[in-house]
Parts: C-alpha cells; structure tokens; sequence
C-alpha cells in the first residue's frame, strides 16, 4: 500500500514537472515569436536608436563680394574643443598635447580630462589648423567640432553695407539681413553608428544628405570708390566738427549703388561690443528734414507741370504767407523782382512757396509721389524706412505745410530716397530702382555655378526728358553762381547745397543743422551722383560751406579713379 502511493506520487510529480517544462518553453517559444516576428520591427527601430544619431551638418553662406570680386563677406571655419573625461585613456599624455596647441596651463587641462564631470569644455573659437591637428591626434573621448564664423575683411568699411550674421547664422541689416534666405543655403545631415562609448563606427554613415551652401553675392559697390568715400566723410567730419554724416555715390542711370558710407560706424567682427543704435543703416533709416536740396523736386514739379518757366518772375519781399504762416528766406531778406532761376541760384524760400502754391496741392503731392517719397525705394538693404510726407486730407496735414514742404521742412526723407530722385533728374527724367547686389551665384546639386546678372529696373517717368535738361541746366548755374565751393575745374557740375533745421519737441534747434549738397557730372552725360550728409557741423551750419567742399573732393578723386576726362576733351573726342 504504502509502495503504491509512493510511485503514484512519483508519477505525479514528473507530470507537474513536464507540465512546468512545457509551459515555461511554451511562453519562451511565444515571447521568441513575439520578439522575432510580431515586434520585430519596432524592436529593431529601438536597438537601431540606441546605437545611431543623427548629425547636422552645417551649411556654408554664400560669399559676398564687391563689383571687382574683392572678398566683403566669407565664412572661415573655427573649432569647439570639448572632452568626455571618462573615455579619455592617456589623460597625462592628451593633457600635455593639447595644452601645447591650445595654449592653456596643463594643470587645468589635466584637472578637466580627470575631472568626474561627464563632459567639458575645454575651448572653443580655435583656429582651423589648430583645430584640424588636435582632429589629427584621434584620442579617445576627444571631441572636435567645426562652425562657421562670419569674416568680414574690410572691418567698419562696410559695416553698414554688409550688416552682421549672429551666432545662430542669421543675418540682420544690410545686404546680409535683406538676402538671408539666399545667403544661408541649406544644412545637410548624416546618420552614423557609433560603439558603446560613443565613438562613431567604420563604415558609417548608415544615411547622408550633403548641405546645400548659400548663394553668393557680388555687389555694385566698388571696394575703392567705397574708400574714397569714406576717407573724404571722415576728413570732413574732422575738418567741420559734425558728429556724424553719410556719403552716398549712385551710378543714375541704372540706379547701382557704387558707394555707401555712414559714420560712426563699428566692427562687424565684433559687433556685439558696438551701441545698439549704430547697427541699422543710416542712409536708408535715418530720416532727415532735407532743407533746400529738396528744392530741385519743387522746381521740377513746378516745371513739368507748366506752372513755371525758368524765366518766370516774382517779387520777392522776402516773406510769403501760406496757410497762415509766414515763409521768410534764409536770410530774413526780400531781393526784389527775381526769376526762377535766380530764386533756386539764390536758394530762395519764398520762390520755392510760391511754386508749390502755384502748382496747387493736388498736383504737387502728386509729384512728390512720382519722386518717390512717403514709400520705400525698395533697395536690397535691410531695415529701410519710407520717410515721412503727409499728405492733403490726413488729419495731421495743414495748409502751411503746402509752403514749408517746398523747401523741405515739414517732409522727412532718408538719404537713399533723396539721392534717388534727383538721379532721376540726371537720368532725362527717368526714376530708377535703386540696388546693391549685381550679380548671384548659386551652385546646383551636381556642382554646376549658377550666374544671375541683376538688371537695372525702371519705376516710372518722373518727368519729361525736357523738364530734366531744363532743372539740369538750374542746377549748373547754381554751382556756377551759388555754391562756389563746389566747383570742379574742367568740368560741369550740377548740384544743389542744403542747410536743414532739426527739429525738436519744442520747435526747432536754435542753432543746430544738417548741412547737405546733392550733385552729379559730367552735368551733360552724368557717371555718377553723389549725396553729403553732415549732422550738426561746428564750424559752420551752412552745407555751401560743409557739404558742398566735401562733395568737391570726392568727385575730383571719382574722375581720376574713373579716367573721366576733362569737358573740352571729353566733347572733343565724341564729335
């Protein structure tokens, strides 16, 4: 009895045991098939995470350049240097070969390699060869990572021409700002495998797609005209006492921008230690109440519009009212009965009251849009303002302001806007979109160089081809019996000088002003125009005594630079 129970125990026992057996094996098999077959793929996904990243890598901004292919603008590569100390092998030896090449102590190189932190820093902005080398030394638990960083060559130069690119590499102001899109390009990324301490494998990347780089500008800007302008802006800063002043010289008949200088101005290399306010481009967002070089628009809306003839007159008594206020000269003085050539001669403010009131305001507000003014030129520079007009039926516009804006006060204009519409002047009456970029050049994916010549846009007539040559043969006689000081021997130059007020929340500044001149030769067949902006001179308020002489010494240099010879030569050889 007792034999039997045991050997039926037995039994039962192996039957348990064979049952366990084959469960367990059951649930393996079925965890295998769960693992092998239905989650195979998602399992896969995770390993294939675990042992791979991604890594951007980074696209090159295009180049930029001047009218000549001298470099303005480049990316130049630099290395961040960093360490993760628990994979380092050698620290004694790495510590000695990097401290050599960084520059650093070796104890605080020793002290990082050795540190418990999971990773360090150990320097970053390093330069491309030193970079490469330490790439070189391939020490475990070492890393070497390129970036690109904006290089501007010509430093303030062209500060406010090219702008600045931050350290995300986008690009704010200038051409830099306004042609971002096309300058950035775009990033390429791989995918590689990397081993159980992060060391990227053999036979990597699983995945690759290179970056695109950006697209590269040449401008119209001429690195030389450029230098003339700004050493002459300098000079006369220095020489007049003023604070600050722009320089502006445009090709008009194509409205290329051949030269761009504003000061004060900063280091685009190191634009993070410049103020604030001197990052956007004065010549296209500072606005100005232009004064009397605004005069040239007066007259030729008056002109064109057959309100006046250069030989109208009108007697002067040296004060006009408008809109209940009084229009007084310059010089507090009436001269009598006096023609229109002789009131823009004399820079009369009466005369010029007298032509806008005479053309009416309707018209006349049309021709100060037709000029351009209150919108925005549209040239490629970032940051620029459309000024400020106002016009009949706003609220803010008085009848008064129908005399003042003839004179330019009451009207804020930017340099660019000004020296665009009386290129229009010099160019038979046709205004020209203004710009700076003259060339693209893009690489396509299989590396062939893309060229795309930017042609020169007409925006409108802004007068007749007659009222042109009728407001250029003013502007001569003004150079030749008014602004004196802005006379080129042997050759014809038309110009007008201006002395604007600067206004202030009380009024006027009693004694401060900006002193202008706008003028461009050979007058018969202008190769360039040239604008002066000289804010609050010392040592003398007048632009005929500021302005005009600055202009003078750059055009002298423009046609030597240019080879543009003499009138009498000149026309000699053309008949």
């Amino acid at each position: 009895m007792s034999t039997g129970k045991v050997a039926t125990s037995g039994h039962h026992r192996l039957n348990v045991l064979a049952f366990g057996l084959t469960f367990v094996c059951a649930v393996l098999v079925g965890q295998l098939f769960r693992y092998q077959v239905i989650d195979h793929e998602n399992l896969r996904q995770d390993a294939l995470g675990q042992r791979t990243w991604d890594k951007e890598i980074p696209t090159q901004r295009g180049y930029i350049a001047d009218a000549n292919g001298h470099i303005l603008a480049l990316d130049t590569v630099e290395w961040k240097i960093s360490a993760s100390p628990t994979l380092v092998i050698h620290p004694e030896e790495v510590a000695d070969q990097l401290s050599e090449r960084l520059g650093l102590s070796r104890e605080k190189v020793h002290a990082q390699l050795t540190s418990k932190q999971p990773w360090v820093q150990l320097a970053v902005g390093v330069d491309y060869e030193t970079g490469e080398a330490i790439l070189a030394l391939d020490e475990p638990g070492i890393e070497c990572l390129a970036e690109h960083r904006r290089s501007y060559p010509e430093g303030e130069l062209f500060a406010h021409v090219l702008g600045i690119v931050n350290n995300t590499g986008d690009g704010f102001y200038g051409v830099e700002g306004y042609h971002n899109q096309l300058l950035h390009g775009e990033a390429g990324h791989r995918r590689v495998e990397q081993n159980p301490v992060g060391v990227e494998l053999p036979f990597s990347p699983l995945d690759e797609e290179p970056p695109r780089p950006g697209t590269s500008l040449i401008l119209t800007i001429d690195r030389n005209i450029q230098f003339i302008a700004q050493e002459e802006l300098l000079r006369a800063l220095d020489e007049f006492g003023a604070e600050s002043g722009t320089v502006l010289v445009m090709d008009p008949k194509s409205g290329a921008v051949l030269a761009l200088v504003s000061y004060p101005a900063y280091d685009p290399n190191d634009f993070a230690q410049a103020e604030l306010r001197l990052l956007p481009d004065p010549a296209v967002s500072k606005m100005w109440e232009p004064g009397s070089i605004f005069k040239i628009v007066t007259w030729s809306a008056g002109l064109d519009s057959g309100t006046i003839s250069p030989g109208t007159t009108f007697y002067d008594d040296g004060a006009l009212e408008v809109g209940g206020r009084v229009i007084r000269n310059w010089d507090r003085q009436g001269h009598g009965l006096v023609t229109m050539q002789d009131g823009l001669v004399q820079s009369l403010n009466t005369v010029a009251a007298f032509i806008s009131t005479s053309t009416g305001k309707d018209q006349f507000y049309t021709y100060l849009r037709r000029f351009g003014f209150g919108t925005l030129t549209q040239v490629d520079l970032a940051s620029e303002g459309p000024g400020m007009m106002k016009l009949p039926g706003d609220s803010n516009w008085f009848p008064s302001e129908l005399g003042t804006n003839s004179f330019g006060q009451g009207v804020a204009v930017t340099p660019m806007q000004m020296i665009v519409a009386v290129a229009a002047v010099a160019n038979k009456g046709m205004l020209m979109k203004p710009y700076i970029v003259g060339e693209m050049i893009s690489e396509d994916p299989d590396g062939t160089l893309r060229r795309i010549q930017v042609e020169p846009m007409m925006v409108r007539w802004a007068i007749s081809q007659q009222t042109a040559k009728t407001v250029t043969q003013l502007m001569v006689r003004v150079i030749q019996d008014g602004a004196t000081r802005a006379q080129i021997p042997g050759y014809t130059v038309a110009g007008k000088t201006g002395t604007a007020q600067i206004p202030t929340p009380y009024g006027y500044h009693p004694s401060d002003t900006i002193g202008s001149f706008v003028g461009f030769a050979p007058a018969d067949d202008p190769q360039f125009i040239v604008l002066v902006k000289l804010d609050k001179p010392t040592e003398s308020p007048w632009g005929s005594q500021t302005a005009a002489p600055t202009f003078r010494a750059i055009a002298e240099r423009l046609f030597v630079y240019l080879q543009i010879p003499p009138d009498d030569i000149r026309l000699a050889a053309s008949q």
